[in-house]
């Protein structure tokens, strides 16, 4: 699975010095961390306006279009995704109280 992840990891890396004019990506990057985000929170509404109509395959489509902009957001700010998916490993088998309960006491 995250093979998949790495290459797109790849390919936005290298948009990051394409032309805004014939890459999607490059173009949000020129835009800066706002637009990134209103795109990040737009496909966030998406999903959820998928999964309360319910409909399986628009709820697929809606996530991935989450996922690819939340890749996008991390790239722009330098997190590869394979650091998310460690930090996933490391809540693995952890109960989501007890990890949620641990981010209170850092701070």
């Amino acid at each position: 699975m995250s093979d998949i992840l790495d290459r797109l990891a790849q390919t936005l890396e290298a948009r990051k010095q394409a032309d805004p004019q014939s890459s999607y990506v490059a173009k949000l990057y020129a835009k800066g961390l706002d637009a990134i985000l209103k795109k990040v929170a737009e496909e966030a509404a998406e999903t959820i306006m998928a999964a309360k109509d319910g409909e399986r395959d628009k709820i697929i489509y809606e996530t991935a279009d989450l996922w690819f902009h939340s890749l996008v957001l991390l790239a722009q700010q330098g997190i590869r995704p394979d650091e998310v998916l460690a930090e996933l490993a490391r809540r693995e088998g952890l109960s989501g109280i007890v990890e949620k309960n641990s981010r209170k006491e850092g701070t």
